[in-house]
């Protein structure tokens, strides 16, 4: 229970983000590179904390596949970022759960897996639902929204942060929360001289509340969550863990039409309902081949 608590905690802040970043008047990138230096500073306090050591060795193994990753990780952030501007909160997370359809269909190129007849009706029921958002939204869809443009923002997002979750199936010795803390670090690293060159870190316009939000994504979006995360999955089954996964998405629109007054049209909500529920679907096949796999070892 006290995992399963955990767990709920993270997805809820993390779908409470779009709410804060839509508030802080900075541009993606400065807000990522903050986000990722205050967040690998609590991850770093939470890991001197529990008395932990990195391998330097396994760390010397795995660098180029770190810094690839790390880098990934940034510049997801950024384009996540960037779909909130264009568009509601709603249509970015559901462009941005197109992750694991992207995981799903490069598999069998990078992981050698079988794409199996289940995931590939998983891939078109997604792209379905796809089309459902995007085509609801338009290129205008009303106020100052341009959808097409941040639903492609969040695609882009969500193809960096699959070949996150597929580069991080190659790191080896390293335990998930070490494998982030070194990620966050090397995306801060890789983003502050990118930003330098495109922003050159003007904060001259950052009122106090968007020194709050930020403070807030980084310290509890990011370190407070990433140390939520990874302590309740030691507790939780892989079948639990992806369940509770979809706390994410769903408060995220819950909370974007209490705090932001965003809606959703009955397209949009079928659009997403097949979105989310083919990533399920093939969790749930993932979870079932390894046991299979598992139980012939």
């Amino acid at each position: 229970m006290k995992g399963q608590i955990k767990n709920i905690s993270a997805m809820l802040i993390w779908g409470s983000l779009g709410v804060f970043v839509k508030n802080i008047h900075l541009s993606s990138s400065e807000i990522a590179l903050l986000r990722g230096i205050i967040g690998s500073v609590f991850l770093i306090f939470f890991f001197m904390i529990a008395k932990q050591r990195l391998s330097i060795q396994a760390l010397k193994k795995n660098l180029v596949l770190l810094t690839l990753s790390g880098a990934a990780v940034g510049f997801n952030w950024i384009l996540l970022f960037q779909s909130y501007r264009y568009t509601t909160v709603s249509n970015a997370t559901l462009s941005y759960y197109f992750a694991p359809v992207f995981v799903m269909a490069l598999s069998p190129l990078i992981l050698k897996e079988k794409l199996t007849p289940a995931k590939v009706g998983c891939i078109i029921a997604a792209m379905i639902g796809l089309f459902l958002v995007v085509n609801i939204g338009g290129e205008s869809g009303g106020g100052n929204y341009h959808h097409l443009t941040g639903i492609l923002y969040g695609l882009s997002a969500a193809a960096f942060y699959a070949s996150v979750v597929l580069i991080n199936k190659f790191i080896k010795n390293l335990s998930g929360f070490e494998t982030t803390l070194v990620q966050l670090l090397v995306a801060s690293i890789i983003l502050f001289p990118y930003v330098m060159m495109r922003e050159n870190l003007n904060f001259s316009g950052l009122t106090s509340q968007s020194i709050i939000f930020i403070l807030i994504i980084g310290i509890i979006h990011t370190g407070i969550a990433y140390f939520l995360y990874f302590t309740s999955i030691k507790e939780l089954k892989g079948q639990r863990i992806a369940v509770l996964s979809y706390i994410d998405p769903i408060s995220a629109v819950i909370f974007a039409a209490i705090f932001l007054g965003e809606g959703m049209g009955l397209m949009q909500i079928i659009g997403g309902v097949l979105i989310l529920g083919s990533t399920f679907l093939s969790e749930r096949i993932e979870i079932r081949i390894q046991k299979i796999h598992n139980s012939k070892a």
